[in-house]
């Protein structure tokens, strides 16, 4: 029974080993299935793609630099039938020291170029390539941009524009030892002045600090105050031995302090300028002894009430005088009535018959 594209790539990656070989791992991740084969599969894995799994799609083809396993060379192509894309990345591994692989043009013509391209960036080889030759980089470029010992070449033969650490620029201060950026090597070692500069100071280390030579830590609260405040307030303090009252041989005591009672009033009973003005006896006269006539308010003014401190907006009198208050005062007393006539008394109403 004949298996489909479709179907066999459906069955990955549990079928990883039985489409691609014993050695062959697979896993399906972000919406990729990538499968593993060992740098002697290469070729025959990229033929199981385009004619197992229907892969005549192909896309691009680079590597990755690992430090410490090699370079992972990746293989991106795809299925493009039944309307549905299928994608797969064929992915496999070579030394550092043995980076060749052989080439995949007679599988997918494409990857010439990028071959070209993988082979100048990261210095992998590719055998049976027909035109293995620098693609991007200029003519007498050396190294290998994509390889992660590459030295930045530029950061050494050109200096850094400004000043970036203290002491580079001619503000004077002191130098502190220079930090190099990833990838850039000592100039002493790489570049043109290579053995023409003198080794790096080294910095010296830092003694330990005798436990003796360290200040003694604050030990007073915050309500003690500070230690100029302690100093104050020592100056100010009696001598030991001397009675508390005794001057210094001035003759002069110190005056105590006079301190000013709170209010104990309410809001109620405004303010000081607002309390009743007690009369002051005169002098020679008792207190409460007066002349027998008690002081009369002003007219147009309002007696104060029993809460004799209010203030003038507590009264219960109206804003604006009405109809009935006009030309009446509260303190002139009741309106005396009509005078009586003289022939009349009270035995006798007036015009009454007296026979």
């Amino acid at each position: 029974m004949t298996t489909s594209p479709a179907d066999a790539y459906d069955r990955l990656p549990d079928a990883a080993a039985e489409l691609f070989g014993e050695d062959a791992t697979a896993e399906y991740a972000y919406d990729l299935l990538t499968v593993d084969v060992p740098a002697a599969s290469w070729i025959a894995a990229l033929e199981t793609a385009r004619d197992g799994l229907g892969c005549t799609y192909f896309d691009w083809l680079s590597a990755v630099d690992e430090p410490g396993t090699g370079f992972r060379v990746c293989a991106h192509v795809a299925a493009l039938a039944a309307g549905r894309v299928r994608r797969l990345m064929i992915r496999t591994t070579v030394p550092h020291e043995a980076a060749v692989l052989p080439t995949a043009i007679d599988v997918y013509a494409g990857a010439a170029w990028h071959e070209r391209e993988t082979h100048e960036m990261f210095g992998i080889g590719f055998e049976g390539h027909p035109h293995l030759v620098p693609l991007l980089l200029p003519e007498g470029f050396e190294g290998h941009p994509l390889r992660k010992d590459f030295v930045l070449a530029a950061r050494v033969a050109k200096a850094w524009p400004g000043a970036k650490e203290p002491g580079e620029s001619e503000h004077g201060g002191p130098k502190r030892r220079t930090m190099l950026p990833p990838g850039v090597p000592d100039p002493n070692d790489w570049g043109p002045l290579k053995g023409q500069l003198p080794p790096a100071p080294s910095r010296p280390a830092r003694t330990p600090r005798a436990a003796g030579d360290r200040p003694v830590r604050r030990t007073r609260s915050a309500s003690e105050g500070s230690a100029a405040q302690r100093t104050a307030a020592a100056a100010t303090a009696p001598d030991a031995g001397t009675e508390p009252g005794t001057g210094t041989g001035t003759g002069a005591e110190p005056t105590p302090r006079t301190t000013t009672p709170r209010r104990t009033r309410s809001a109620s009973q405004g303010s000081a300028s607002q309390q009743p003005k007690t009369p002051q006896p005169e002098p020679g006269k008792e207190p409460g002894a007066g002349t027998g006539a008690e002081p009369r308010t002003a007219p147009g003014t309002a007696e104060p009430s029993s809460g004799a401190g209010d203030a003038p907006w507590h009264h219960a009198r109206p804003a604006f005088d009405t109809d009935t208050d006009k030309g009446t005062d509260k303190d002139a007393g009741p309106t005396p009535g009509p005078t009586p006539d003289p022939d009349t008394t009270p035995d006798r109403p007036a015009g009454g018959d007296t026979a």
